[in-house]
């Protein structure tokens, strides 16, 4: 990682850098993308007030499954084959030598787990279950408090249902929860994308591409690794090898086995190939003016529902508790862009700068969610019901304008999301 400097020249380039571009810097982990372990909230991130004479009520919740293993062995082997190849040959280097046996060690309690929860995945939905409780208690700490959990059919995200909701029985045990599982479940909480969505998905695969080559620069790192360049030039395909060991060297932050494969990375490096995943995923999911801004609609199922169930709560008097649904980053992304949530809905044409206005880390992290809060008045006081957004624990702006600070009335934003998912 790079040593701040004095120098007139680093001070020169560091103003012309990006708010993630000083993120990644401070913490290189966060270019991990979506293979980023969740970042709790920190002192900095104060929840405001409840409105004066408000209570909140229910919290509507969609979250994604914790840090995992990656999702498939082949992803270990995409880096595996091609050292072990070249150590039989000779051709790697001390460090292609000690990348060999990084990945060795750690290739040998990966039998059967891909995709799984890891430890470190079941204790971040523990930390935000306890958080839950802490922040609203009137929600999970009443007597007639109920919870209805529902998950993707993924056991890990099953896992993360059953970790947090253990942290929720935990802070009140007389606390109703309903888990259920089931695939009746699955064209909401995690729907296939339409016909036309998958064609523009897949149409954007050329500038994705371009993006890679433009950005992502192998030679030193290669050269780091074996030893021959002529062998480097007829058998090794540098790009997606480095982007596999780079996947492999971000998920290491998913365990506790303590390997850091990022040194073998320059910060720059790191920063480059974040920047090419970044637009991958925002071409893919966010509202990219370049690709099909219809690409959130994939989980308009998923908002409708957030609609339909609260409108069988809102206006009873006598509900306290939540809805917590269970699944993957693919939905929370285009949920929070859909939802416009802060800054992830933002459209950019230039795709080049995308880094200056959008960073995917923020939004869809491991366990990363989104929690909308509802208030009402309390007994005797008359008033609209409020809600509010949590991203990821942060409150984020929603659409349109609030009532008060991040407090936006319920009727409003409703109509707001009906009207646009009708037209879009």
């Amino acid at each position: 990682m790079l040593v701040a400097s004095t120098t007139a020249s680093m001070l020169f380039a560091q103003q012309d850098w990006s708010k993630a571009r000083q993120e990644i810097h401070d913490n290189i982990r966060l270019s991990a993308s979506n293979l980023l372990a969740y970042v709790d909230p920190t002192e900095a991130d104060v929840l405001t007030p409840t409105p004066k004479g408000y209570e909140p009520f229910y919290m509507s919740h969609y979250g994604r499954h914790g840090s995992r293993w990656l999702c498939g062995d082949g992803e270990y082997q995409d880096v595996l084959v091609p050292l072990r190849k070249a150590h039989d040959l000779g051709k790697l280097t001390a460090t292609g030598e000690q990348m060999l046996a990084d990945v060795e060690k750690f290739y040998l309690c990966c039998d059967k787990r891909a995709g799984d929860l890891t430890t470190v995945g079941e204790r971040q939905h523990h930390r935000i279950g306890k958080r839950m409780t802490e922040h609203f208690p009137t929600i999970f700490g009443s007597k007639n408090s109920q919870v209805d959990a529902r998950s993707t059919v993924v056991k890990r995200c099953i896992m993360s249902m059953m970790a947090e909701c253990e942290e929720l029985t935990a802070f009140n045990p007389k606390l109703r929860i309903h888990n259920d599982v089931g695939d009746c479940f699955q064209y909401y909480l995690a729907p296939a994308a339409p016909d036309e969505i998958k064609k523009a998905i897949k149409k954007r695969g050329n500038v994705i591409d371009k993006y890679r080559k433009k950005f992502i620069h192998p030679e030193r790192f290669i050269n780091s690794i074996f030893n021959d360049q002529v062998y480097v030039r007829d058998s090794v395909e540098q790009i997606p090898f480095m982007r596999h060991v780079f996947n492999v060297a971000s998920n290491m932050q998913s365990h506790d086995n303590g390997i850091d494969m990022y040194h073998y990375f320059t910060e720059e490096e790191c920063y480059d190939i974040w920047r090419a995943h970044n637009i991958d995923w925002y071409t893919g999911y966010g509202a990219c003016l370049t690709s099909d801004k219809r690409a959130p609609l994939r989980v308009s199922g998923l908002l409708k529902n957030f609609i339909e169930t609260a409108d069988t709560i809102v206006n009873n008097k006598s509900f306290v508790g939540a809805t917590l649904r269970f699944g993957h980053e693919v939905y929370v992304l285009p949920m929070a862009t859909l939802m416009e949530l802060g800054d992830a809905g933002i459209e950019v044409s230039d795709l080049d700068r995308l880094d200056y206005s959008w960073a995917n880390y923020r939004i869809f992290p491991m366990a990363s969610n989104v929690q909308l809060i509802f208030y009402r008045p309390k007994k005797g006081k008359d008033g609209d019901v409020l809600v509010k957004a949590l991203l990821n624990e942060r409150e984020v702006t929603l659409p349109g304008t609030p009532v008060t600070g991040p407090y936006y009335k319920w009727a409003d934003l409703r109509a707001y999301y009906l009207k646009k998912m009708s037209v879009l």
